[in-house]
């Protein structure tokens, strides 16, 4: 990544490493947290050019590593962690940019505050190398206090965590870095960050809300976790060049900065970083939380185009896994375009490395295998290579997803609605030529024969005031402002409607009523009292009017879980959960969850009321649903490639079985059955099972 001190000059950094800690009773040593950190520092020292006087060094190295005996550092004590807390936040100003990296044990601890988070409840947080002596942890309820500090002084925080908060052990040559379960002794110490006062008001203010799946993340736009794995997981240590231990969250975020020729976002680097991770480890899965459009060491927005993501490349260069599958509405014979991991135009065919075509289809993972020039795929460069996550985009779309689209030119004069002024009569097949031109190669809509009309999804026709007129049977509203048959581009802005119209009611009818998690997923939408409405079949709501989303999942098992809201501008959108927009949001067993809702009539004099629809997906295996995310009819949609499909990370899951969207426009029957999936030599589960959709659509009135 290129020198950006210039661009970015107001910028902190605190990197706290520990591999030995003062003898404890759960916390073993570790090798690689200390080689962390001064990878990182000399990143930022001999890369980034970053003034050594902002930043905050704190390190332990183990005695068993020798290049790590040597060191200055202060030590990451827990009085001197929160010191430098408090250092940092009293010398930034409003703006400037702080780095928080913390390498080391994660630990869990029976809560000291019982009063916030329940009997028999837990604090979380990370291991000071004093916690052998009478120390304490930094705990979760006290990070609250920290960060929020920062926030509040208008810092743009940004935290990561190469750690966790899972049983320890060791695998093979792989650590994993959390000790060795639940500590049950309460602290010697009283905290240095704030009065208990303080701390319970601060979490209560946080937390009591729902607002977040990790506790210590204040509510603001100024603030971004990248975390090694999910509650619950591991994150690993482990020798990747066969001598020196490295966190896998570092190794490959520097690996991936340090070969980036220009800025990366934070979603970017993300995407790379877990399909890294994911074929080594699949058990443990980073967590990104916060804006992910920011520029990794810059001030500034970069744009994120969602794509599906290689997840893992064979030797050959000749097969690939992507992330996504039938849940997300792939069959086999779809075929993706992959662009080098920086790319962010995938409207640029020159970018392209390769075109693969899906060959086999599981639940949220399907495998491509390499077109060859021949077969209509490109001439891969030999310098040119596919990697692990690499952005892949949708080139051509399933039959099943395919709208046909019939051209009207034969309207007659006259006065009704339905005919046309005199002057605009021969007009009608020059102006619907350059549609059926704009429509050529087009991979979701293509034209029908007027033989065919009753096969056709739209209708376009020329309107009484000159417009371009698209139905469905009747008119189509909201298309946004009229397209004229004389203006520049109007016939290629037209075809562009037509294919979001076409991808926004592929994603209406994605459905799987045969899934065996059907009975075990409620959702429905409750009013202000969070109490069932009286006709759950006709809801109507006033804009403002406070309702509860609820979702419970009573499944013995835990799902991922994501919402999707489509609105009346045509445009769809992923509900954050409980204060998050993470790739999915996991719904453990027998848990239930409200989200707070306040809906609104879309702005502009033609919405008087609106129609909208949550839809509720959920997946056994982990999935990402913001593919399928759509902006606004016309908004930006140029820039985002041929087709701008909408995909996104997700992890791995095992599967095969019948596709459904071969029925996926009418009822998909399958006779399900559901092995575990946790052991190797079981037979695999029907991948039909893994996923499910629900919804709930409500009218919204101004009045």
């Amino acid at each position: 990544m290129a020198n950006q001190s210039e661009q970015t000059p107001n910028i902190y950094a605190l990197l706290i490493g520990i591999d030995e800690y003062n003898s404890n009773r759960l916390y073993k040593n570790l090798k690689g947290c200390v080689r962390d950190i001064n990878l990182v520092a000399s990143y930022l020292l001999d890369t980034l050019k970053f003034p050594s006087e902002r930043i905050f060094k704190l390190t332990s190295p183990n005695p068993e590593v020798a290049e790590t005996i040597e060191t200055k550092d202060v030590l990451p004590t827990y009085e001197n962690i929160v010191a430098k807390f408090k250092a940092i936040t009293e010398i930034a100003k409003s703006g400037d940019q702080v780095y928080v990296y913390y390498s080391g044990h994660g630990g869990q601890a029976t809560t000291i505050y019982p009063e916030v988070k329940g009997a028999d409840q837990y604090d979380e947080g990370i291991v000071p190398m004093d916690i052998g002596d009478g120390g304490r942890y930094l705990l979760d309820v006290e990070l609250v206090t920290l960060l929020k500090r920062m926030t509040d002084k208008e810092l743009i925080v940004t935290l990561i965590m190469d750690s966790c908060h899972s049983g320890g052990e060791t695998r093979g040559d792989a650590a994993i870095r959390s000790g060795g379960g639940t500590d049950t002794k309460p602290p010697e110490k009283k905290s240095l960050v704030a009065e208990d006062e303080e701390l319970i008001a601060n979490w209560k203010a946080l937390t009591e809300g729902g607002d977040g799946e990790i506790a210590w993340i204040p509510p603001a736009k100024n603030y971004l976790l990248l975390a090694a794995c999910r509650p619950n997981e591991y994150a690993y240590e482990y020798a990747f060049d066969g001598k020196e231990r490295h966190g896998a969250l570092t190794y490959w975020l520097i690996q991936t900065l340090a070969t980036s020729s220009k800025g990366l976002s934070f979603r970017k680097l993300y995407d790379r970083v877990c399909a890294q991770i994911q074929s080594k480890f699949p058990q443990q899965l980073p967590m990104l939380i916060g804006d992910g459009t920011r520029a990794v060491f810059g001030n500034e927005t970069l744009p994120h185009y969602y794509s599906v993501t290689v997840s893992s490349v064979d030797a050959n260069q000749k097969q690939v896994t992507l992330n996504a599958g039938l849940a997300h509405g792939l069959s086999k014979g779809t075929q993706f375009a992959i662009y080098p991991l920086i790319a962010t135009d995938f409207s640029n065919k020159q970018q392209q490395l390769a075109i693969v075509e899906i060959v086999e289809v599981q639940a949220s993972k399907s495998v491509a295998k390499v077109v060859e020039p021949k077969d209509g795929g490109i001439e891969v460069a030999q310098e040119s290579k596919i990697e692990p996550g690499a952005p892949a985009v949708m080139v051509s779309a399933p039959v099943d997803l395919v709208r046909l689209v019939l051209l009207l030119d034969n309207k007659e004069a006259g006065d009704k609605e339905y005919q046309l002024p005199a002057e605009l009569v021969d007009k009608q097949q020059e102006a619907l030529e350059k549609v059926r031109q704009a429509l050529a190669g087009n991979g979701w809509v293509v034209e029908v024969k007027a033989s065919d009309k009753e096969k056709s999804h739209y209708q376009v026709a020329i309107g009484r005031d000159g417009e371009y007129e698209i139905s469905s049977e009747t008119p189509l509203k909201n298309l946004g402002n009229p397209l004229q048959i004389d203006a520049p581009e109007a016939a290629v802005a037209a075809v562009k409607r037509l294919v979001h119209l076409a991808k926004y009611q592929a994603v209406q009818s994605l459905d799987h009523p045969s899934s065996e998690l059907a009975d075990n997923l409620e959702l429905e939408l409750l009013d202000e009292n969070k109490q069932p409405f009286a006709e759950p079949s006709n809801i109507r709501l006033t804009q403002g009017q406070q309702v509860f989303l609820r979702i419970k999942n009573t499944l013995s098992q835990d799902l991922n879980i994501a919402v999707l809201d489509l609105d009346a501008t045509w445009a769809i959108s992923q509900m954050p959960i409980k204060g998050t927009e993470n790739i999915f949001f996991p719904l453990d067993s027998k848990d239930e969850i409200y989200l707070p809702m306040e809906p609104e009539v879309p702005e502009g004099e033609d919405y008087k009321q609106a129609k909208e629809t949550l839809k509720l997906f959920a997946t056994r295996g982990i999935a990402n649903f913001q593919w399928l995310t759509l902006p606004a009819l016309d908004e930006n949609f140029g820039k985002r490639g041929a087709l701008d499909e909408e995909l996104e990370r997700q992890a791995q899951t095992r599967g095969l079985g019948i596709n459904p969207l071969n029925k996926l426009l009418g009822t998909i029957g399958a006779d399900v059955e559901n092995p575990p999936e946790t052991r190797r030599m079981r037979v695999k589960s029907d991948p039909n099972a893994e996923w499910l959709t629900k919804q709930v659509t409500f009218t919204i009135t101004k009045e």
